[in-house]
């Protein structure tokens, strides 16, 4: 596997690498935003490691652009470890998770893994529908009926799990496990707060919802169910259907 690692230190740039190397990978380095850029458009990676402090474009930017070129491989970000508002703004540009500074070269090993392991969709056709929904897997774009969706990088993922699984109940740990690779932090809101976005625009504004809650349990998506449609005026009822009870002669007065 081939991952691009973007890193303006050198010193950490070069020990990331030899660490990557000796655990299996194939590495290629860029040390700014617009060489980043120049090799993720010149062969696909499996995963990018991104500095957010970075010069030219910083990584926000450069995973910005990236999404916005249908680029999806799976991005994690470096940052300070307080820098709280950065960690959210490169999750919101569309990286898939983050590693905060200074960290364990075993955790961000880790943190890779779970990358690649957990992408959903990798092993499912190319396309997933449920009901009027129509997910386009290789081209990461969702619509439902002619409207298309404009979701994030995991409001997408979530939908792509939730779609795998139809008309099941999926935990927030099985969440938390298969979107954001970590089960343990089932205290944390994060999923409830991603699937009220997720029903927003998803479910807003349409006739029948297809985002379901079981409440203390997780969520669920399902094809909303027709009610069977009332006969025509004067029809005939259905064969071997009795017909309704004639009413009683009225007695005279």
């Amino acid at each position: 596997m081939r991952i691009l690692l973007v890193e303006d230190d050198v010193p950490l740039r070069r020990s990331l690498a030899r660490g990557l190397r000796e655990a299996g990978f194939g590495v290629d380095e860029a040390d700014n935003g617009g060489s980043a850029l120049a090799l993720a458009a010149e062969q696909p990676y499996d995963a990018l490691i991104l500095d957010i402090l970075l010069p030219e474009l910083d990584g926000i930017e450069v995973c910005r652009r990236l999404r916005a070129e249908g680029n999806w491989t799976p991005i994690l970000i470096l940052t300070a470890l307080d820098a709280v508002e950065q960690r959210i703004a490169g999750l919101d540009a569309g990286a898939d998770d983050y590693l905060g500074k200074p960290f364990d070269f075993g955790e961000l090993l880790a943190r890779l893994r779970a990358l690649l392991r957990r992408r959903p969709g990798s092993d499912l056709p190319g396309e997933l529908v449920v009901g009027d929904l129509h997910l386009d897997l290789r081209r990461r774009t969702a619509r439902r009926g002619g409207r298309a969706l404009d979701l994030t990088a995991r409001e997408f993922d979530l939908l792509v799990f939730l779609a795998s699984r139809r008309g099941e109940v999926v935990t927030r740990a099985e969440l938390l496990e298969a979107v954001w690779g970590d089960p343990a932090h089932t205290h944390s809101n994060v999923v409830d707060v991603y699937m009220s976005r997720l029903r927003r625009k998803l479910d807003e504004g349409e006739a029948a919802p297809l985002l379901g809650t079981r409440r203390g349990v997780g969520y669920f998506l399902e094809t909303p169910r027709q009610e069977p449609a009332a006969p025509p005026p004067g029809s005939q009822p259905p064969r071997g259907a009795e017909p309704p009870p004639t009413p009683p002669p009225l007695g005279r007065g």
